[in-house]
C-alpha cells in the first residue's frame, strides 16, 4: 500500500539536495557525483526517511550490454491487427527471487524477432480446465526488441493472481498464448529531453523498455530518472541492469530506490514514495519538454497520479502529481 506522508521539517543536506536538485533540471555535464541526501519524511506507516548513499566514482564507459544475437533476417511475431493468438514454447525458466521468475519462450521461427516496438507490450491467455472464461492479463517483455528467436517475461507470484500463479507452476516445453503488440506510448529518439519513470513492483518492466531503447541508441540523448518503490530489498527487479546504467551513464541516469520494509543496513528510501521525494529528484513541471511516466500497484496510482479509467483513457491528473504542478499532458499512465 502506498500513502501520502505529513508535513514534515527538512533534515537533509542543503549542498546535496541541491546538487540533486541540478541533476533533475540541467543538461548532461562532463562529470556529476551524487551527495549524500537525506530528507527526514515520515512515512504514512511511521517514521521513514530518506537517504540516498554517495556514490562511487563510475567505471570506464562502456556500451550498455545486453544478452542479444546479432540480428538475422526473420519474420516479426506479432503483427497486431486481425491476428490472434500465437502459442510459444517456454525454453527456460530462472528462478530471480522469492517470488518473481524469468520465463523464456521461443518464437515460432529462430529467426524471428516479436515485432514490438517501444512502448509497448503483449496479451497473455490462459484457461484452465475448470475455467468457465479464459484470463487475460498484459506483460511487457524484459528482452530487447530486436532479441533474435524468443522473449524474456519477469513474473512475479501473486497469492490471489491465477495468471502469475499458472506462469509459476509452468514447466519448460509448455505453451501459452500471446497476441501483440499491445500500443502504449510511442517514444522515438531525442522526444523529450529529461523522462522521469515512477515504477512500483513489477510496474518496472515498461520502464525497463524505455531505458533500453534510450541507452543502447548512442544518438539518443535523452536524461532519466528513475523512482522505484518496492516492499523488500530482493523485491528489486533488474536492479544489476539499472546499476550498470548508473555506472555507464553517470550524467544521463539515476535511480532512487524506495522500501516499505528496508533492512537494517538499508541506504536507500525508506516508507513510502513521497512528495518531498518527488519533488527533489523529478525535472521541475515547469521544463517544457519531460515527461514523467507511473506504472504500479493501485494504491501507487492513486497516490502519485490518480487511476486509468481504461486502457484508452488515462483519466483524470490527481494526486502528488498535480499537487506539484505537473499537467495532464506531461504524464502517462501505463
Amino acid at each position: 500500500m502506498y500513502g501520502v506522508t505529513a508535513p514534515f521539517e527538512p533534515a537533509y543536506d542543503t549542498d546535496a539536495l541541491q546538487s540533486v536538485r541540478h541533476y533533475a533540471t540541467e543538461g548532461p555535464r562532463s562529470s556529476w557525483n551524487m551527495g549524500l541526501i537525506v530528507a527526514g519524511t515520515a512515512a504514512l506507516a511511521g517514521g521513514g526517511y530518506y537517504y540516498f548513499a554517495t556514490q562511487t566514482q563510475p567505471s570506464p564507459k562502456a556500451e550498455f550490454k545486453q544478452d542479444i544475437p546479432a540480428k538475422a533476417p526473420g519474420n516479426t511475431t506479432f503483427k497486431g491487427g486481425d491476428q490472434g493468438f500465437i502459442d510459444l514454447k517456454l525454453e527456460s525458466v530462472e528462478q530471480v527471487s522469492h517470488n518473481t521468475k524469468k520465463f523464456r519462450f521461443l518464437l515460432p521461427d529462430s529467426g524471428d524477432v516479436s515485432g514490438l516496438k517501444i512502448a509497448s507490450a503483449l496479451l497473455t491467455k490462459y484457461q484452465g480446465p475448470e475455467m468457465e472464461k479464459p484470463i487475460l492479463r498484459p506483460y511487457t517483455p524484459v528482452s530487447d526488441e530486436d532479441a533474435v528467436g524468443y522473449l524474456d517475461l519477469l513474473v512475479k507470484k501473486y497469492p490471489d493472481g491465477p495468471m502469475s500463479s499458472h506462469f509459476h507452476d509452468m514447466q519448460p516445453s509448455q505453451r501459452l498464448s500471446f497476441k501483440g503488440p499491445l500500443p502504449k506510448y510511442p517514444l522515438s529518439p531525442n522526444q523529450h529531453d529529461h523522462i522521469a519513470l515512477i515504477a512500483g513492483g513489477t510496474g518496472v518492466t515498461p520502464m525497463y523498455q524505455l531505458c533500453r531503447a534510450i541507452f543502447k541508441n548512442p544518438e539518443d540523448k535523452t536524461k532519466v530518472t528513475l523512482v522505484f518503490g518496492n516492499v523488500g530489498q530482493d523485491d528489486i527487479l533488474l536492479k544489476k541492469e539499472f546499476e550498470e546504467l548508473e555506472n555507464t551513464y553517470p550524467n544521463r541516469f539515476r535511480a532512487f530506490y524506495v522500501l516499505n520494509e528496508p533492512p537494517e543496513n538499508w541506504q536507500g528510501g525508506k516508507g513510502f514514495i513521497t512528495k518531498e521525494l518527488l519533488k527533489t529528484v523529478l525535472p521541475e513541471p515547469k521544463e517544457e519538454n519531460i515527461k514523467v511516466f507511473v506504472c504500479g500497484p493501485p494504491g501507487m496510482y492513486k497516490a502519485i497520479s490518480g487511476a486509468k479509467k481504461s486502457p484508452q483513457d488515462q483519466g483524470e491528473l490527481s494526486g502528488i502529481l498535480k499537487e506539484l504542478g505537473y499537467s495532464q499532458e506531461q504524464v502517462y499512465k501505463f
